[in-house]
């Protein structure tokens, strides 16, 4: 028998990229903080980053081995305006890339938004034993993302993550 996970507890790290957010405007990472809750996970720590790529790297590499964070979403600088550094530092981290979680975030956001949906680089992916999402600054993208592909999912990845 194939195991759900379903039991599994999830204590998560959220990031938002911004070079112009605080905490107290961040509407994306509050949604994050918010559906997390309602779930019942546990939420370990909240940041936010300029869109620099050390910065970026810095916190996904620190949270990736703290052993009491075993989910990562990261919201912003998943476009392509120069500022956007996000996929671009965080792809190359990855030990593996969840390609469909972006084609599906992609297909969804097609539904609501049209043909501007293949614009977000929006992504998943894994790196010691650790899920990372990816996902753009919107509020409505960050709702569809938790909402549709990520709380439905995450304990089985992090249990997939952690099978021996």
């Amino acid at each position: 028998m194939h195991p759900t996970h379903h039991q599994l507890p999830i204590r998560a790290a959220i990031l938002t990229v911004s070079d112009t957010r605080t905490k107290a405007d961040d509407r994306g990472g509050q949604c994050i903080q918010s559906l997390l809750q309602e779930a019942s996970f546990e939420l370990v720590d909240y940041q936010i980053s300029k869109d620099e790529p050390l910065d970026i790297a810095n916190h996904v590499k620190k949270w990736c081995v703290d052993h009491t964070i075993n989910t990562i979403i990261v919201t912003g600088g998943t476009g392509f305006t120069p500022r956007d550094q996000t996929y671009d530092t965080l792809l190359p981290l990855f030990e593996k890339e969840m390609m469909g979680f972006g084609e599906l975030f992609r297909t969804l956001s097609y539904e609501e938004i049209g043909p501007k949906a293949m614009f977000s680089r929006a992504t998943a992916g894994s790196r010691d034993k650790t899920a990372i999402y990816l996902l753009p600054g919107s509020t409505n993208a960050v709702t569809l993302a938790m909402t549709k592909l990520i709380l439905p999912t995450v304990q089985h990845f992090v249990g997939e993550l952690n099978r021996v």
